[in-house]
């Protein structure tokens, strides 16, 4: 279904070709880290699955990916611009220790309070602003994250009610703690990076095209 919903994007002109190329990166990413984690033991999917690989079904992937599109897709259609936007490369680095950290804090200290504070450090002066129908408004990035991690973490208390995935000790479920906010507030920001790569950020004025848009 996954892949269907994917084409069908492509075919409908809903998503371009340039921005399925930059999802399937996060797909891959997404799942490299999965089966390290489950690897690790972070986390286990249970139930059986036809598509597995390394102990993780294949829909994980898309479950990332997902998020990678949606922000495409909202970048396109509610025509977000940018201010104080940081440069690119500053953004790719924070990305990539993001990235780096969800593996090596497994073997060394972890350093997400310093990723925190990174993250207030770039992007504290960053406003989004958007249009709904006719009505422009703005809301601070900062905020952004932290409102769409909260619905993440909504997403995941869900999945693992279901028996979708479980943390260790979820024989019965219980409540998602609630320091999992923080991981994906932080791997939000490895999707918007990657997202940025084909949808780059631009600042408020006239409706223009965007790179790699029809």
């Amino acid at each position: 279904m996954a892949l269907a919903i994917q084409f069908a994007f492509l075919l409908l002109k809903m998503e371009t070709l340039e921005e399925a190329k930059v999802i399937l990166i996060y797909h891959l990413v997404g799942r490299a880290m999965e089966i390290f984690k489950v690897h690790m033991g972070s986390w286990t999917y249970p139930e059986e699955a036809l598509f597995r690989i390394g102990g993780v079904p294949l829909f994980s992937g898309f479950m990332y990916a997902s998020v990678g599109s949606y922000m495409a897709r909202a970048i396109r259609i509610f025509d977000m611009r940018f201010t104080h936007y940081p440069p690119f490369w500053t953004t790719a680095v924070l990305a990539l220790a993001i990235y780096a950290n969800f593996y090596a804090h497994h073997y060394l200290p972890d350093i997400r309070i310093v990723l925190f504070a990174a993250t207030v450090l770039l992007f504290g002066r960053v406003r989004i602003y958007y249009t709904v129908e006719t009505t422009p408004r703005w809301m601070p990035l900062l905020l952004a994250a932290f409102l769409t991690s909260i619905f993440l973490w909504i997403a995941e208390n869900i999945g693992t009610a279901t028996g979708v995935w479980l943390y260790p000790g979820q024989r019965t479920w219980h409540m998602v703690p609630f320091t999992k906010l923080g991981s994906w507030y932080l791997l939000l920001y490895v999707s918007f990076v990657l997202v940025t790569i084909v949808c780059r950020p631009l600042p408020p004025g006239p409706p223009e095209i965007r790179q790699g848009q029809a």
